[in-house]
C-alpha cells in the first residue's frame, strides 16, 4: 500500500452551478484513490433528491454517495449524507438527518433550521474522518448562492466550520465558464474564497489545447491552481444520476433502441428513477423518459415509477391525460408495471388521513388494480432480497415507502422475499403487476426473463457494467487530472 497523505484529512469540491459533474468527479476520484491502496470515504454535507438509496443500517442517503461509495469499496451509511432534502412540492420538502426522517419545511423555513443541523453534519464528518485516510467532500449547488450563505452548510459554511480546503469545478460545456469561476472569487466573501485552492474545468468537448489560454486567465485572475481540464466522458451516462435534471436527455449510451418498447412518465416528483437504468443499459430496449405534456407513445410496457408525493403525482398524471394513455395501452392488451408509488397509483384508491402528503384526503387510483393504499407516518426502509412468485428468479433491492397497499389483487403477490414475506399485486390476466421493491431489474436474471416474455433478449452484466464505468472514469481522471497535487492540499 502507497503511503497514506495521513489519517483524517478531507478535500471538499464545489461547483460554479447545479449539474457541473461534481458527483460523477467525486465518484471517480474515490475508485482511483481506493485502487491506489487508500481508505477513501465520500461525505455529502447536505444533499437535495428523490434518488435516494437504503443503507445496511436502515437509513436512507443520496443515490449519489451510495454511488461513490461504491467506488470507495463501502457499504453506504448514514453518515455519508447527513441531511437529505427530499423535494415535495415547488416550495417545501421533507428533511431526512443521519437517516430519518426529521420534518419538513419550506425553502424560506428551511433557510432557520440549517443552523441546528450544523452540529450532526459535523459529528457524521468526523466519524467518517476517524475511519478513512481521506474523505472526499462534495458540496451542493453553487458557491455562489451569496443570497443562502447565512447558516450554510452545504458548501462554504461547512469547509469553513470543518477547516477543509476547497477545489472549485467549473462546466465549459454549458458556456461562460471562466466568467463562471473569476465570478465566483468576485461575489464571496474573501474569508470564503480563501478556502479555495483549485479549479477544475469539466465536461470539455473538441480540442482541448484551444482552452489553454482560458485555463492560464483564470489561474491568473483568482490565483488558484488549474488543477485539469476534463474531456467530455460518455461513459458516465451508465451511471445512476443524481436527480432529474435532464432526465430525458441523457446521453444515448445508457439506452438502447431494440425491440422492446418502454414508457415511463416523468413524475413532478419523480423518485428512484435508477430502478429504468439496467433497462436503458439493455440493447434490446428503447426507453421513452415522456416529459408533462407529451402523450405516452404506444409502446409494449408501461412503467410508473416512485414518486415522493403520490398523491399530487397521481394529479398531475391526470393533468398531462396519462392516465388517459394508461387505460388505452392496457385495453390494447399492453402491459403496466408499477414500482413503489406507480404501485400505489395502480390501485383503486389513495388513502391519506393525517394529511401526511398535504390535507387529509381520500382520492381514486387508476384502478388497474383491486387494491388500496393507506398512508401512515411509518416509514419502510429496508434493503431486501427475494424471488418473484411465478418463476422462483432472484432480485436484490430495497423498500422505501409510506403506507401499505392491501386488497383483492395483493392474494397475487408480484415478489416473496428472503424471510417470508410478500410484496406487490398481480391482475387476474397477468398484465398488470405492481411492487414496493426497488431495484428489481438489476438482477440480470430477473430482467432477462422479462424481456424474454417481450421477445427481447437480455445482454447485459449490470452490475459489472456500472464497476466498469466507475473504472473508466478513474482512469479518466488519472489522465486528465493533478491528482497527486489534490492530494497535497488536503488537510
Amino acid at each position: 500500500m502507497p503511503t497514506t497523505p495521513g489519517s483524517g484529512r478531507a478535500l471538499m469540491f464545489q461547483g460554479t452551478g447545479s449539474n457541473v459533474g461534481k458527483s460523477l468527479i467525486v465518484a471517480g476520484l474515490c475508485r482511483a484513490l481506493a485502487r491506489r491502496g487508500y481508505r477513501i470515504a465520500p461525505f455529502k454535507p447536505q444533499n437535495m433528491s428523490n434518488n435516494a438509496a437504503v443503507t445496511p443500517e436502515g437509513g436512507e442517503i443520496g443515490r449519489a454517495q451510495a454511488l461513490q461509495a461504491r467506488a470507495c469499496g463501502l457499504a453506504p451509511h448514514v453518515d455519508m449524507n447527513p441531511v437529505l432534502l427530499k423535494p415535495q412540492s415547488e416550495t417545501g420538502a421533507q428533511i431526512v438527518v443521519q437517516g430519518r426522517i426529521h420534518g419538513q419545511a419550506r425553502a424560506r423555513d428551511f433557510q432557520a433550521v440549517k443552523k441546528d443541523l450544523l452540529a450532526p453534519v459535523l459529528d457524521s464528518f468526523a466519524r467518517l474522518k476517524s475511519r478513512a485516510d481521506l474523505v472526499l467532500v462534495e458540496g451542493a449547488g453553487s458557491a455562489s448562492e451569496i443570497n443562502l450563505r447565512e447558516n450554510d452548510i452545504a458548501n462554504m459554511g461547512f469547509a469553513r466550520a470543518a477547516d477543509v480546503p476547497v477545489v472549485l469545478i467549473g462546466d465549459i460545456d454549458r458556456g461562460g465558464v471562466i466568467a463562471s469561476l473569476v465570478g465566483t472569487k468576485t461575489v464571496v466573501a474573501p474569508e470564503d474564497a480563501a478556502m479555495i485552492e483549485g479549479f477544475l474545468v469539466n465536461r470539455m468537448r473538441g480540442d482541448a489545447s484551444l482552452f489553454d489560454a482560458g485555463m492560464a486567465a483564470i489561474a491568473e485572475k483568482t490565483g488558484w491552481a488549474p488543477l485539469g481540464l476534463v474531456p467530455h466522458f460518455p461513459e458516465a451516462a451508465k451511471l445512476p444520476a443524481e436527480d432529474a435534471y435532464g432526465l430525458s436527455e441523457r446521453d444515448d449510451a445508457a439506452n438502447g433502441d431494440g425491440c422492446l418498447t418502454v414508457a415511463v412518465p416523468v413524475f413532478p416528483r419523480i423518485a428512484n428513477f435508477d430502478d429504468l437504468d439496467p433497462l436503458r443499459a439493455e440493447p434490446d430496449v428503447a426507453v421513452t423518459m415522456v416529459e408533462p405534456g407529451e402523450p405516452l407513445p404506444v409502446c409494449d410496457l408501461v412503467i410508473l415509477p416512485g414518486s415522493k408525493a403520490t398523491i399530487a403525482d397521481l394529479a398531475a398524471v391526470r393533468r398531462c391525460g396519462w392516465d388517459i394513455d394508461i387505460l388505452a395501452h392496457a385495453r390494447r392488451g399492453g402491459r403496466v408495471l408499477g414500482l413503489c408509488g406507480g404501485y400505489q397509483m395502480l390501485g383503486q384508491s389513495i388513502a391519506d388521513p393525517g394529511g401526511i402528503e398535504g390535507r387529509p384526503e381520500t382520492v381514486e387510483g387508476l384502478g388497474l388494480l383491486d387494491v388500496e393504499t393507506v398512508l401512515t407516518p411509518d416509514k419502510t426502509l429496508v434493503e431486501v432480497k427475494g424471488e418473484t412468485v411465478a418463476d422462483g428468479l432472484p432480485f436484490t433491492g430495497y423498500e422505501m415507502h409510506i403506507g401499505w397497499t392491501t386488497g383483492p389483487d395483493a392474494a397475487r403477490p408480484l415478489v416473496r422475499y428472503g424471510d417470508g414475506r410478500v410484496d406487490g399485486a398481480v391482475s387476474p390476466d397477468g398484465r398488470i403487476a405492481a411492487t414496493y421493491a426497488h431495484g428489481f431489474f438489476a438482477d440480470d436474471r430477473q430482467r432477462a426473463a422479462w424481456l424474454k416474455r417481450f421477445g427481447a433478449v437480455s445482454s447485459v452484466d449490470y452490475e459489472a457494467g456500472v464497476d466498469a464505468a466507475l473504472d473508466g472514469l478513474a482512469d479518466h481522471l488519472e489522465a486528465h487530472v493533478d491528482i497527486d497535487r489534490l492530494l497535497t492540499m488536503a488537510r
